[in-house]
């Protein structure tokens, strides 16, 4: 999920200038698309691209060309973190400063792209060729520090190897001869494995295993409507985004909805921090994934799916693009597929920009929709009403590989595996403290002790299981068992051994959520700004233990009143803590002196939440308008 704000800290506005952009230019950027205001977020991106910023000018001509107003067009431009109203270099670099890339020597690698390129994070030199900014998980964790440099990626990064790329740069060379003198003549397969390692370190037998080449659809096409969506839900098969919902039922609530236009949507947002699963899938196994998307159409009868990229993962992008199109030259998408008259379904790869918030399906399909990424206020359910109002199914990636592989070996098959409720195997992406990062294909069930033996993480003393908006559990829930019905993840495993400082951890995810909340609702605009600023309170050393009583209470507050789900998990970073760690917050909390607890001040409070979130209330606000 996300709403993204790069997190620049202390940053500095660009002394560069504006652009001047043809106006012919933005109106054939515009014409690309069809001067569609649904495509606005691909029109955004592609100015970006081109001309490093969106300047006022862009907005007014971009708004004239798809028949908006300025403002529309600004409230998506102003959303997404990697759409800027200001100038930004040629070349931008985006280092991940997710917890685990800080445990990872990041500070350092800072300082060389600091010093090499004479400029701060958040600032963009005199010249305009290099900005500098950090920004939250893009998917690396496993091979941590990591950092975009425009579309490339860079992994394990050091100190000397920063220093390489930072002169290299400085020198004039394109990101993309960081990974190969010869990029352009590598296959766009070849280029995403110089720049990433997938760390397979164990495959199951369903996902990346042996795969047989679209033997599910072969399957698919013989089988009606109601056939398909019988096979997924006796196979168990749940959504593997994290919530769990049967596939099965969602499949056949959109199957039952009348409507001139069914669409498939394949949520490939993965922005959890510590999850990367579908990064791996989305290179190993991309023919795997249209052909569940489009087995899903089939069951659903859907013309026309997206697969919504996150914007971090622009790197596969071309790979996405290629697969597309050579299926389409084969007969597996487009009219008549495999022969069969009436199976009509193409594919649009739909870029995200650098918003967490979009990982929540009625945010992304907003996004889609070429509006702001704030979700959606249900009902109506997507299945319902979805993209452009339509019956809309969305799944992510690792689902709908899922759905082609039980339709070629069968429901039972799958069901067969796993434990009871939670069938199948699981994509664990694990990361931390341990000696084999990587991505685990496992049946449900296991412990979370028998997987630190097989990563090398035994001297574990805390475990993040689903990422921030999860839970960290102690040593003492160890045994307990990777299932829906007892510790579920989307697939994200963090390992802290006994160095690293719990509150430290807490204080970085509350600034994560902080930083991507959509700023739609008070409770979660305001309220984990406070969170954060409490935690802080902690960690110098000022709490007393009424502030543990605080910190319930308002976590309660946010939980209840968010409109969705960012809200109503952003504070289990505290809440779990609280629940296995009690000694950490009784350890650095003592009553006052006189027995009195300090005073909250309202206005203060929200004064530093303003300049935080960025972002004004019009309920305490007294001079606001809207």
């Amino acid at each position: 999920m996300g709403n993204g704000h790069a997190i620049n800290h202390d940053a500095a506005a660009p002394t560069c200038e504006f652009t001047p952009i043809p106006e012919g230019d933005i109106a054939a950027i515009c014409a690309t698309f069809g001067n569609d205001k649904h495509r606005m977020l691909d029109i955004l991106r592609e100015v970006q691209d081109r001309y490093h910023c969106i300047s006022p000018s862009t907005l007014d001509r971009v708004a004239s060309h798809t028949d908006l107003t300025r403002i529309e067009v600004e409230g998506v431009a102003s959303f997404y973190s990697f759409l800027s109203l200001v100038p930004k270099g040629k070349v931008t670099i985006r280092l991940c400063d997710d917890i685990v890339d800080r445990f990872c020597n990041l500070e350092e690698v800072t300082a060389v792209f600091e010093e090499v390129l004479g400029i701060s994070i958040g600032q963009t030199t005199a010249d305009g060729a290099f900005s500098l900014e950090y920004t939250p998980c893009i998917g690396m964790c496993d091979q941590a520090p990591a950092a975009m440099v425009n579309d490339v990626l860079l992994t394990s990064l050091t100190p000397e190897t920063a220093r390489r790329a930072a002169e290299a740069l400085k020198e004039g060379q394109s990101p993309e001869t960081l990974v190969s003198d010869r990029f352009d003549d590598l296959t766009p397969h070849e280029q995403a494995l110089r720049m990433v390692d997938n760390n397979v370190r164990h495959a199951g037998e369903v996902l990346l295993g042996p795969v047989p080449e679209d033997a599910g659809l072969n399957n698919a096409v013989g089988m009606t409507s109601s056939q398909i969506i019988t096979a997924v839900e006796e196979s168990g098969l749940r959504g593997c985004g994290g919530a769990g919902f049967t596939t099965g039922r969602k499949w056949r609530f959109a199957a039952s909805e009348r409507a001139e236009k069914h669409f498939v949507i394949c949520n490939a947002d993965e922005g959890e921090p510590g999850t990367f699963k579908d990064r791996v899938l989305l290179t190993e196994r991309p023919h795997l994934l249209v052909e569940g998307m489009t087995i899903a159409a089939r069951a659903v009868g859907a013309q026309q799916g997206i697969i919504y990229l996150r914007g971090e993962y622009v790197y596969l992008r071309p790979l996405l693009l290629q697969v597309l199109e050579e299926r389409r030259r084969r007969g597996l998408l487009g009219e008549a597929i495999l022969g069969v008259r009436g199976f009509d379904f193409d594919i649009r790869v739909q870029m995200g920009a650098g918003a967490y918030i979009c990982g929540e399906e009625g945010a992304l399909i907003s996004s889609c929709e070429g509006l702001p990424g704030e979700p959606k206020t249900r009902p109506p359910f997507p299945v319902n009403r979805g993209y452009l109002g339509y019956p809309t199914v969305v799944n992510n990636v690792e689902t709908f590989c899922h759905a082609a592989r039980i339709l070629d070996k069968g429901a039972s098959w799958f069901h067969d595996m796993g434990t009871e409720g939670s069938h199948g195997t699981k994509l664990f992406s694990i990361c931390g403290d341990c000696l084999n990062p990587g991505i685990y294909e496992l049946p449900y069930g296991h412990s979370v002790w028998e997987v630190l033996e097989m990563v090398g993480g035994q001297d574990a003393a805390a475990v993040q299981v689903g990422g921030p908006s999860g839970m960290m559990i102690a040593r003492d829930s160890f045994h307990r068992k990777l299932t829906f019905d007892d510790l579920a993840t989307g697939g994200a495993i963090i390992i802290f051994n006994g160095d690293r400082n719990i509150l430290e951890i807490v204080e970085y995810y509350m600034s994560f959520f902080v930083h991507e909340s959509c700023g739609y609702c008070t409770p979660c605009r305001l309220g984990n700004v406070f969170l954060q600023k409490a935690i802080q309170k902690f960690r110098k050393g000022l709490a007393n233990p009424e502030d543990i009583d605080y910190l319930k209470e308002l976590s309660g507050t946010i939980i209840e009143t968010s409109r969705c789900g960012l809200g109503m998990t952003s504070p289990n970073p505290i809440l779990s803590t609280l629940q296995n760690f009690p000694l950490v917050y009784s350890a650095v909390s003592k009553p006052s002196k006189d027995g009195i607890r300090d005073t909250f001040d309202i206005q203060s409070a929200i004064d530093g939440a303003r300049k935080i979130a960025k972002r004004r209330s019009y309920i305490f606000d007294k001079d606001f308008t809207q």
